[in-house]
């Protein structure tokens, strides 16, 4: 009975966790590509936009696959600390 508590426990917070770290990485791209958007106007600025967030998504997928791969055979806190410094480097 402690188990299946505990398991649902870890589902629900995966489940809440999961959507805050998905928007927080969309607001940083908003906030990289707005910035680097500041001079364009109307359409070309919908165009440059709708590029950048395209570009950047692919740049955030290849560097977490990367992080991913490097961080094989990592468990718990050691992983999730791996994971994030390796995430935030430039």
């Amino acid at each position: 009975m402690k188990k299946l508590l505990a398991l649902a426990m870890i589902g629900a917070f995966a489940a809440v966790a999961t959507p805050t770290f998905a928007a927080n990485v969309q607001q940083e791209r908003m906030k990289t590509c707005n910035a680097k958007a500041a001079d364009k106007k109307g359409d070309a600025r919908k165009a440059f936009m709708k590029e950048c967030l395209s570009a950047e998504k692919k740049t955030y997928d290849s560097k977490m696959g990367a992080c991913n791969t490097k961080s094989k055979g990592m468990k718990g806190e050691a992983r999730k600390k791996f994971m994030s410094e390796c995430m935030t480097a430039h």
